[in-house]
């Protein structure tokens, strides 16, 4: 029998055929996707359509959040009524609790608890948050799940999270149930006020000279009274900040190398790193995460300038290793292209030549079916070592399901499973996250140390 492309008549094929797309097909197609992703959104959403957070059962909170045994738990809620006593939906039913208090009873452990057990995650006193930027610039590669849960599992550990959506398709702001209306409520803003701050520098030098100054549009002057804090929204999840992103931020690719034109001296690489700084935002999280757009563009260079951690997920396949070897290969470019462009003006003032640095960067196997490809991922292994996280994260049916209700693994009831089921399936996101948090933990240890070390 021949393969059903041969035989085909051309007539039939007419008769399937619709008109010719003009542009404005495709306002009628994205119309059609805008509905059916407010559809989605939207069933996950409460009568006020707001997104909110699931509650946490005690055999969850001892299970994952609280190292203490279920019956422990209870005695001590028993023993302190003014502590959170959680909700049951039957009568002598079990107890359910919101994370807020979840997080709560955590402080109150640490300060009451075991010594010997860990309550509180570890985090040195007196350094800054760590930004952590995901990207890559193959798409499908699971980069935003893989920020995502990351932030969710950071949260649930108990840390303060800031998540910052720098790509325009702001898949990242729809998990977390962010609301943007222009670019405006982006990172857009911050790198106008860098470049408007350098202009303005630039200006008082020429007046200094006697030179005219450059004009400064509308844009700028309104961005000048934007801060970092004005864009933070909080979201569903108690100790999760958001920095939203949509369409309209792509234009910052367009209107950054006019800017870089028009101003050779402005350092674009340091635009959000030092709006952050500036703002104080460094001081308020633990965690920065920063979604990156799928391409190496001015964005996604601010964001990797920004980032202390590095993660590049990718699948165990050819195409998606070979890409990812170009993009390690485009980031060697672009980054050394800067730092030699910045270093000769430096060579010959006599001052201190610049250099990027990342405190780890690693490559983290995603969506990975051990039965087909185990091999090439061995294979992976060998060539990047250390690069390559040894953790492999797994697809389960859980992961798909998450997916097309617009949440998270972590948002998932297990209820809705069984108890053995959500075990396995949060199996693969909760040994990811031990993963990074081994990475993060022997950054902050060197900086602790290499901080005690200056003051001795």
């Amino acid at each position: 029998m021949l393969p059903p492309y041969f035989n085909i008549d051309p007539d039939a094929a007419l008769a399937e055929l619709d008109a010719p797309v003009s542009s404005a097909g495709f306002a009628n197609i994205a119309g059609a996707c805008a509905q059916g992703r407010n559809d989605l959104a939207s069933r996950g959403l409460n009568a006020e359509g707001q997104k909110t957070l699931r509650l946490f059962s005690t055999w969850e909170i001892t299970r994952y959040l609280i190292p203490v045994a279920q019956a422990h738990f209870r005695r001590v809620l028993k023993a302190n009524p003014d502590l959170p006593q959680g909700t049951s939906e039957t009568e002598g039913g079990a107890k359910w609790f919101t994370l807020d208090e979840v997080l709560r009873l955590r402080a109150h452990f640490a300060q009451e608890g075991s010594k010997a057990k860990e309550y509180l995650p570890y985090r040195p006193a007196g350094l800054p948050a760590k930004m952590v930027a995901v990207a890559n610039f193959k798409g499908g590669v699971g980069k935003t799940s893989t920020a995502a849960h990351l932030a969710m599992s950071a949260a649930l550990d108990g840390y303060k999270v800031l998540v910052i959506d720098l790509d325009s398709q702001g898949s990242m702001t729809s998990i977390f149930g962010g609301k943007v209306e222009d670019e405006w409520q982006t990172v857009f803003p911050l790198l106008a006020r860098h470049y408007a701050e350098h202009l303005q520098s630039d200006n008082q030098r020429r007046v200094d000279r006697g030179e005219a100054p450059v004009p400064m549009d509308d844009t700028l002057t309104e961005a000048l009274g934007v801060g970092t804090r004005d864009l933070i929204q909080s979201t569903h999840w108690p100790n999760i900040d958001l920095i939203g992103a949509q369409l309209n931020l792509y234009w910052a690719e367009f209107q950054i190398p006019v800017w870089r034109m028009a101003g050779r001296g402005w350092k674009l690489w340091d635009a959000l790193t030092d709006r952050l700084e500036a703002d104080g935002v460094l001081d308020s999280y633990d965690l920065i995460f920063i979604d990156t757009p799928p391409a190496l563009g001015y964005l996604t260079i601010n964001g990797l300038a920004a980032a202390d951690i590095l993660l590049v997920p990718l699948g165990a396949s050819f195409l998606e290793f070979d890409s990812t070897g170009r993009f390690f290969d485009m980031l060697h470019s672009t980054f050394a292209s800067i730092e030699e462009g910045e270093n000769i003006a430096a060579r010959a003032l006599g001052r201190p030549e610049m250099a990027f640095e990342w405190d780890a960067v690693r490559a983290v196997l995603t969506r990975h079916d051990e039965s087909q490809q185990a091999e090439l991922a061995a294979l992976m292994q060998a060539y990047l070592g250390k690069t390559l996280s040894p953790h492999r994260q797994g697809f389960t049916a859980l992961i798909g399901q998450a997916g097309e209700q617009v949440s998270g693994i972590y948002e998932a009831d297990y209820r809705d499973f069984n108890r053995e089921t959500y075990a396995r399936g949060r199996e693969t996101f909760d040994a990811t996250y031990a993963a990074f948090k081994k990475l993060l933990l022997g950054v902050w240890r060197r900086d602790e140390l290499a901080q005690r070390e200056a003051a001795e």
